[in-house]
């Protein structure tokens, strides 16, 4: 090919996919009007998912970006964690998880475009919100309000990663994929609680972001004053209602939420896929643009990352790209279907002059006209319980209820919200009951253990006369405080002992043995522990361990909320009551433990350990050491840590992140099969009622190595180290349902074409390389249930062969669901073809 031809092929990539300029390191303008986010002159419906790079390893960001895109998303969203950034004042910190830049390229070689949360503050249930703790030490400071150290200290932060992005030429006016930035987060929130320092805040905030010069639009999330020319934006899980504070802004939905986080002691919150995408279709219905998943991959909390407090390690989110970076099927299919859908109607709702239509009592149309010929619809029944047909233009649709329906040339239905044809598989994660895993037993493994000092163990530790706060004294060096003091005693005698904390947790022994166990939960950290006790004559060691888990991260003045003892009060018949808050209290910052490093790998082979026939079981404060051998093949990892109790885990050195397998959830308000139909919240959808909220632990690939693999924990409470297991996931089973009454797929729909000479299909694809080796169900006719317990119905045509001639091999496949196919086992009767497939290696 000349070099005219190559140049013709070039121009031709640009035309098809002007949104990818950056890709080829293109500069772009980036502007805004009423209607859109504006690239290069034309205005652009945009798809966004949130990924935060910490929380998974640069070697998994590809794949994750990758399935992405595949899935219909144009924009990559993250936060930018100042914590781990700048761990020390003035001292920057970008490699490995944290290395931004890499992030970023990793997004842009995908060609897709990043808006940029800097904030610098995050929430994002993230540990103090991702502001560094030595901020909090500085004199005079109060965090996000008018007050010189701290807008000092925001403002170099800001500076240094907006050069960081510049220098390498990372904003889309440098040909680079970042086309939106965000300032603060979610601020309007709690901007009541600093009263005209808050108002000031926010302009001062806004004003300082423009001054950097980005030549990208700046945005504030949930800041209905946000100034010219920052665009204010919605957070929540419906959006549709809202509107900008200006004519001129765009309407963007920075976070619609496809799950929840996850709290230990509270049950797994999960958002069925109808209802998130009957809340993206209203949202496009009524003039949105920019719409973002938070999350689309969750990921891992690994280390002591999470917020708090009582924030699990798990931040999987119930995400179309699960925790381990699979994807979760039927969501990620059923919005992957749903962006086509929408991209269809992109040039009407850009472009189009827009009309509202009553259909009935919570029945609507709305329409984008570009003639009056020529528009695309959504049709809306907003109601929760009654499926209606309705008439727009002449012509009769069924909407169930709680659902949109879109019809990109106003005629044909291409994508209903609640009609969810994507493949399904076995399950909702990877580790699923029924899915391929291969599970290794620690049971015979050689385990070592260390136990820890209990009350104070070296000279480094100091004294006072009360009791101090535990995040100020710690500097969150560590989850743990010891509170060490006398009790004497006249002669022997019991008494009650009450001690009230702040948080999180505190375990409590009397003359270096165990005598209760006190902590709070996600919502109220604050407890209470009340023990009947039995002195000894003299004096009586009282040592209490308080244990944070996560800082606070969300909130006003979350940054001043404080952890740790309050009040100790000892009552007894003879003496009455005496308050021992005052007495004299000996301070230990840490666990043994931790200032031997017995975490690290070169601590592995020390004389510190034990080792003997008898492992030493249900001990607290107790470190277990073992190897294990790295499972064969490519698949995601997980410890299994059901058997433990509360602690932290280590593989090769690095953590995998706190666990707390004793603390479980209430026994009520979970439901396996949630109804989507009706307002959504973080409550309504719950499962693992009376469980731990999360038992299973991720461990990167990249983490372990061929040969034996080193595992270290901190037991805390009490547990059984030869119950854990190593698990992988060696295959999974897919599976697909559609009757000859569904649509063809999204894709296959073309303007002006004649659909009724096309079919629906089965469509069924493998995840991580694997093929499809075995076909486990096939029928034609009116096979009932579901993934895993399809059954024969009354009608029904062997289809097997037809079936693994077309599939087996392949990582992908489609069947039309045609009689023409399989033949016409039951005429006159509405047939339907159930798959289930077997991927694997």
């Amino acid at each position: 090919m000349g070099k005219y031809g190559i140049l013709g092929l070039i121009l031709c990539i640009i035309v098809l996919y002007g949104a990818w300029f950056c890709e080829l390191g293109f500069s772009v303008t980036v502007t805004y009007d009423s209607k859109a986010v504006v690239i290069d002159g034309r205005r652009r419906i945009l798809q966004s998912g949130s990924v935060h790079y910490p929380r998974a390893t640069p070697e998994m960001w590809p794949d994750i970006i990758e399935k992405a895109k595949e899935g219909g998303l144009d924009v990559i969203e993250t936060y930018v964690f100042w914590n781990y950034h700048e761990p020390v004042k003035g001292q920057y910190y970008f490699e490995g998880r944290f290395d931004l830049v890499r992030f970023v390229k990793t997004v842009q070689d995908a060609g897709l475009f990043v808006h940029l949360r800097i904030g610098p503050y995050a929430c994002a249930e993230w540990n103090y919100g991702g502001f560094p703790i030595w901020l909090h030490f500085i004199p005079g400071i109060q965090f996000r309000t008018i007050n010189g150290p701290f807008q000092a200290e925001m403002e170099l932060f800001l500076a240094k990663i907006v050069s960081l992005m510049k220098e390498e030429n990372l904003f889309a006016s440098q040909g680079g994929p970042i086309i939106l930035a965000q300032v603060e987060n979610e601020y309007g929130n709690v901007e009541w609680a600093y009263g005209v320092g808050g108002e000031q805040y926010v302009k001062w905030a806004a004003e300082t972001a423009v001054n950097l010069n980005t030549s990208v639009p700046w945005v504030m999330c949930s800041q209905s004053d946000a100034p010219d020319p920052i665009i204010d934006t919605c957070n929540g899980f419906y959006c549709d209602t809202f509107i900008p504070n200006s004519p001129s802004k765009p309407k963007i939905w920075t976070e619609d939420y496809t799950g929840w986080f996850l709290s230990f002691g509270y049950p797994v919150p999960y958002r069925p896929v109808e209802d998130l995408s009957f809340a993206v279709a209203r949202f496009f219905g009524k003039g949105g643009t920019f719409h973002n998943y938070y999350m689309y991959f969750g990921g891992t909390n690994f280390g002591r990352t999470a917020g708090g407090p009582l924030v699990a390690t798990s931040y999987d989110y119930d995400a179309p790209i699960d925790e381990y970076g699979s994807i979760r099927q039927p969501k990620w299919g059923h919005l992957r279907d749903l962006h086509m859908a929408i991209k269809q109607c992109e040039e009407y709702l850009v472009n189009g002059d827009y009309a509202h239509q009553s259909l009935g009592i919570n029945l609507e149309a709305d329409i984008y006209y570009k003639t009056a010929n020529d528009c695309a619809a959504f049709l809306a029944n907003y109601g929760s319980g009654v499926d209606a047909n309705v008439t727009f233009n002449g012509k009769s649709y069924f909407l169930p209820a709680w659902s949109v329906s879109i019809l990109p040339d106003c005629k044909t239905v291409t994508f209903n919200t609640a009609k969810v044809v994507a493949q399904r598989s076995i399950g909702d994660d990877t580790f699923a009951p029924g899915t391929g895993v291969n599970e290794l037993s620690l049971l015979t493994s050689p385990w070592s253990w260390y136990l820890e000092t209990v009350g104070i163990w070296s000279n480094n530790s100091f004294t006072a006369t009360n009791l101090l706060e535990q995040i100020k004294t710690t500097k969150d060096a560590s989850d743990f405080l010891w509170y060490s003091t006398s009790i004497e005693a006249d002669e022997k005698k019991d008494a009650f002992l009450l001690i009230q904390s702040l948080g999180h947790a505190a375990l409590v022994f009397l003359n270096k043995k165990v005598l209760a166990l006190g902590y709070g939960y996600h919502d109220d950290a604050s407890f209470n522990i009340s023990e009947r006790i039995s002195l000894e004559q003299g004096n009586n060691t009282l040592d209490i361990i308080s244990m944070l888990i996560g800082l606070q991260n969300y909130g006003p003045w979350f940054d001043v909320m404080g952890a740790g003892l309050y009040s100790v009060i000892l009552t007894d018949l003879k003496n009455g009551k005496k308050d021992y808050s005052s007495n004299e209290w000996t301070y230990q910052v840490g666990t043994e433990g931790e200032s031997l490093g017995l975490d690290k790998t070169d601590i592995a082979n020390s004389s510190l350990w034990t080792r003997g026939t008898s492992l030493p079981i249900n001990q607290s404060l107790i470190w277990y050491k073992s190897t294990f051998m790295a499972p064969e093949g490519k698949g995601p990892l997980s410890l299994n840590l059901a058997g433990m109790g509360k602690g932290q885990a280590w593989v090769n050195g690095q953590s995998i992140g706190r666990y707390w397998s004793t603390y479980l959830s209430p026994s009520t308000g979970c439901t396996d099969h949630c109804d989507y139909r009706g307002t959504y919240d973080a409550q309504k959808c719950q499962k693992k009622c009376n469980q731990p909220a999360q038992i299973l632990y991720h461990v990167p690939r990249t983490w372990v190595h061929a040969g034996e693999n080193l595992l270290v924990l901190h037991e805390e409470l009490g547990g059984d180290p030869s119950k854990i297991s190593v698990l992988t996931q060696t295959g999974q089973e897919v599976c697909g349902h559609i009757s000859e009454d569904d649509s063809i797929p999204v894709d296959l729909w073309r303007p002006n074409s004649d659909s009724t000479s096309q079919t629906p299909e089965v469509r069924l694809t493998c995840d991580r390389g694997w093929k499809i080796t075995s076909i486990r169900f096939a029928s034609f006719g009116n096979p009932k249930g579901d993934c895993g317990t399809f059954t024969k119905g009354s009608c029904h045509m062997d289809v097997l062969s037809i079936i693994q001639q077309v599939c087996i091999g392949k990582k992908m496949c489609s069947v039309p669901v045609a009689t023409a196919m399989f033949g016409n086992p039951c005429p006159g009767v509405t047939k339907s073809l159930a798959v289930e497939a077997l991927c694997s290696s």
